[in-house]
């Protein structure tokens, strides 16, 4: 089912504010948390469905990305459900058919983007990522509410776009691809301490922090002359994103669908896959 857009990808307090009204709009919050220990190891993924029901944009649900859109006792964090199970996950959450979803954050952008994705993957596209997320919204001066919030449940049906999804056997595959790593500088050096297996990066890669693309704090995207100039290097590359765990890479997988490209793989297991094969190789400095 096709569904015409209320909102463009990327949309403003004050657009969302314009159409909070329609009865195709579904706005959710898709904030987490991760948890990290400070000498390093697995990091524990917290719900921010608690702070959601603090305060949200007026209607908006909650998606619980770690949770109910993850698999239930993966050996990794944020595993992607088949595509049947993460329709009806979706279903659940009260996002389906014929609805356009504006998904936002409250602490970083890569939560927002990872719904997008994850939406997008199953050929939902009528999606907008709120920029600024709700700081942006709370700067704009728009009213807030307090209390859980439950969506009716709705019926999304799966057209899985698996193009968009490159697998563990894809990334090992000697054929010509560009591997970019969304973290930090520090982190794709394998500097500190490490939330995986083992620090470092899938040799070859090239880094381009999501940070290149979104201001971190203020959650406000760059203007589109400064992310072109980020992608610009990439521009005729077969792109795998990857990350820790499949969820920041996705920030810099939406950069790319704003500029124009759809071909843009997420390799989902990312290094909490990579790093737990012991004989898969990583580099560092």
């Amino acid at each position: 089912m096709t569904t015409t857009p209320l909102l463009p990808p990327l949309t403003t307090p004050q657009e969302l504010h314009a159409v909070l009204g329609d009865p195709r709009l579904r706005v959710v919050d898709a904030t987490g948390f991760l948890d990290r220990p400070v000498g390093g190891g697995p990091y524990t993924v917290r719900s921010g469905r608690e702070g959601h029901a603090q305060e949200h944009i007026p209607g908006a649900g909650y998606a619980d990305i770690g949770g109910d859109l993850s698999v239930t006792g993966a050996p990794r964090p944020f595993t992607l459900p088949s595509p049947e199970d993460l329709a009806a996950a979706l279903g659940r959450t009260g996002l389906g058919d014929g609805a356009h979803v504006v998904v936002y954050a409250r602490n970083t952008p890569m939560w927002a983007t990872r719904l997008w994705w994850l939406l997008h993957y199953l050929g939902h596209d009528a999606v907008s990522v709120l920029d600024g997320g709700l700081p942006g919204w709370k700067a704009a001066g728009l009213p807030l509410s307090r209390g859980p919030v439950v969506l009716p449940p709705a019926v999304l049906t799966p057209r899985p776009r698996t193009d968009l999804l490159a697998t563990l056997e894809d990334v090992r595959d000697p054929s010509p691809k560009m591997l970019v790593n969304a973290l930090s500088p520090s982190v794709f050096r394998g500097e500190g301490v490490t939330s995986y297996s083992r620090p470092g990066r899938i040799p070859g890669s090239v880094n381009l922090p999501w940070t290149s693309l979104v201001d971190g704090p203020s959650l406000v995207w760059h203007p589109a002359s400064v992310r072109s100039r980020a992608l610009e290097p990439y521009a005729d590359d077969d792109v795998v994103a990857y990350c820790g765990g499949g969820i920041s890479a996705t920030v810099d997988v939406f950069g790319w669908y704003l500029a124009g490209r759809d071909d843009i793989r997420l390799y989902d297991g990312s290094l909490a896959e990579w790093s737990a094969q012991p004989d898969l190789p990583l580099q560092t400095g």
